[in-house]
């Protein structure tokens, strides 16, 4: 039987003006969910996301809730046309708002806890600055081969921090560190490699420092038992309970990113329709690859929400995939 697997995006997909036109047809969100998050947070995070400026956007602790708060209101737009999803998943910063999907975590806490994970990894990057790299076209077994002889010709810590897809990888850790491998990763013929502009690093060891601060925050809220399956994209498998799911969240900062599995897991248990939910297009890409007989939905603007609308107007109920 068909299922449809809501995907929520993480930090890279920001951008100025996201989320204000979804907003024109819910109005009521700006009061439940943008003000709240305004005084939460004590940010002026509705102008923001609304009107930037971008570099200010691109502060990790600003980033964070925005997109975070983006992703639900998506959410809430797309639960009040009646579509709903048979099971949810985030890719990094996303797996908090897919929380909120699965009931696991409300509006409230997951803003304070992603504004503090913005804020934790700031605090690395200020220390030790890092980033992102994508290298494309090399096998897993390379890039790790490529990481030890970058480390070690640089003395930074480089690490795989995403698989996205087989052949797309991103790797994370000091500046140094990662333009070596991306350098070694060219010259061993891989077909491009980048460095993402996010701000510092993540899904690596360098941040092993700030789990316990974070893991402290997460142990005081009432977490629940998901009521929508969830998949982690750490384990590429159902969180199960509250427990499960503080664990996952607390793990994030120095664990893999197991995007392609988590897509093949889904694929497997009947997933055929991946809508992306928030402020992104990169996971709807990368699901449509993974898993080409699938389709693809996006939610980044007014019409492409309304596009997931009129296709899946007629969804069933969740728990399908409920094992």
């Amino acid at each position: 039987m068909s299922s449809t697997a809501f995907v929520f995006p993480g930090q890279g997909s920001q951008r100025v003006g996201m989320g204000r036109d979804l907003v024109a047809d819910r109005p009521d969100l700006i009061e439940s969910h943008y003000r709240v998050a305004d005084e939460i947070l004590g940010i002026p995070l509705t102008r923001l996301c609304w009107e930037g400026p971008a570099q200010e956007l691109r502060a990790m602790p600003v980033t964070q809730p925005a997109v975070f708060l983006t992703s639900v209101v998506a959410h809430e737009v797309l639960r009040g046309h009646g579509v709903v999803p048979d099971v949810v998943t985030g890719h990094s910063l996303g797996e908090f708002a897919a929380m909120v999907a699965a009931g696991v975590l409300d509006l409230r806490d997951g803003l304070r806890l992603v504004r503090l994970r913005g804020e934790l990894m700031d605090s690395v990057n200020r220390t030790v600055p890092g980033c992102l790299g994508v290298v494309i076209g090399v096998p897993v077994a390379g890039v790790e081969e490529l990481c030890v002889r970058a480390a070690a010709d640089t003395g930074e810590v480089v690490e795989i921090a995403n698989l996205n897809e087989d052949r797309q990888i991103v790797v994370s850790g000091g500046l140094a560190g990662v333009a070596a491998l991306l350098k070694y990763a060219d010259e061993a013929g891989a077909e491009r490699v980048l460095t993402l502009d996010v701000g510092g690093p993540a899904h690596c060891s360098l941040l092993s420092g700030i789990e316990e601060e974070f893991g402290r925050a997460i142990d005081g809220l009432d977490l629940r038992d998901p009521v929508v399956p969830v998949y982690s994209a750490l384990t590429a498998a159902p969180v199960l309970d509250a427990r499960q799911a503080a664990e996952c969240l607390r793990r994030q900062f120095t664990s893999r990113v197991l995007w392609a599995d988590t897509v093949r897991a889904l694929t497997d248990f009947g997933v055929d329709r991946f809508v992306e939910v928030g402020p992104g297009k990169a996971l709807s890409k990368l699901c449509q690859r993974i898993s080409p007989d699938s389709t693809t939905y996006r939610t980044n603007d007014a019409p492409r929400l309304a596009q997931a609308v009129a296709a899946l107007g007629a969804v069933r109920s969740p728990g399908a995939l409920v094992r």
